[in-house]
């Protein structure tokens, strides 16, 4: 299935299909003053994420999971392309990155970041891009620009913004995250999710805050500072 791209939600995991749209919900919740009543409405909105996809064209992947974000997130998100993702077992759901207490990068946020989390359990990428901007310079990584491809196992991203063009083969849009069983990572109970068998994404763009992998292989590895980022 194809998605919209543009900023989602994400600290677990969710899937995509072409006739759905990403959509996003946001319950109420008790509040305390200031910040910590945006921090409750966020949680309030994990409640709700959902993973809608649009007929053929943008595609929302994310992937966090299966693994699972277990560390502080600095706060800085970068960027991630690639010209090709081709992955198996693929799910998808909406949930909270926390920065370390105290970060610099908080501003309002209360320390916490609303996003979607994909998973895919064997990913295979083609011209992997990752930069992120440090102040008037991007870090910048390159892989898989030869004739082998990027590989990695239990892949997990979350996500704010994803685009591509996306097809879905064996898609379940609307399970309980909690019963997700295509890449082996489980959402919250009560959150909108999304699964399938197999997933193959065009011209991948996402803005993440996170990603893990169980293994990450990156042949023709090339890091470096750069004007340019990806």
């Amino acid at each position: 299935m194809a998605s919209s791209p543009d900023v989602t939600p994400s600290e677990d995991n969710t899937p995509e299909n072409p006739e759905s749209g990403f959509a996003a919900s946001t319950a109420a919740v008790a509040a305390g003053s200031g910040r910590r009543g945006r921090v409750r409405m966020r949680r309030a909105a994990v409640m709700a994420v959902p993973a809608t996809l649009v007929a053929a064209g943008m595609a929302v992947l994310t992937a966090q999971g299966a693994l699972g974000v277990q560390f502080s997130i600095s706060g800085m998100p970068f960027t991630v392309t690639a010209t090709e993702l081709d992955g198996t077992g693929f799910e998808q759901f909406g949930a909270l990155d926390n920065m370390a207490k105290d970060s610099p990068n908080a501003g309002d946020t209360g320390g916490q970041v609303l996003v979607v989390t994909s998973a895919i359990k064997d990913a295979h990428l083609t011209k992997l891009c990752q930069s992120v901007d440090l102040g008037g310079i991007n870090l910048r990584i390159t892989a898989g620009d030869g004739k082998d491809r990027v590989h990695a196992t239990d892949l997990t991203t979350d996500s704010t913004l994803l685009s591509g063009n996306a097809e879905f083969h064996g898609i379940e849009i609307g399970n309980d995250a909690s019963e997700l069983n295509k890449a082996g990572v489980k959402g919250p109970i009560g959150v909108f999710s999304q699964q399938a068998d197999t997933v193959h994404i065009d011209n991948l763009r996402q803005t993440n805050y996170a990603t893990t992998a169980a293994v990450f292989t990156l042949p023709n590895l090339h890091l470096s500072f750069s004007d340019n980022a990806c």
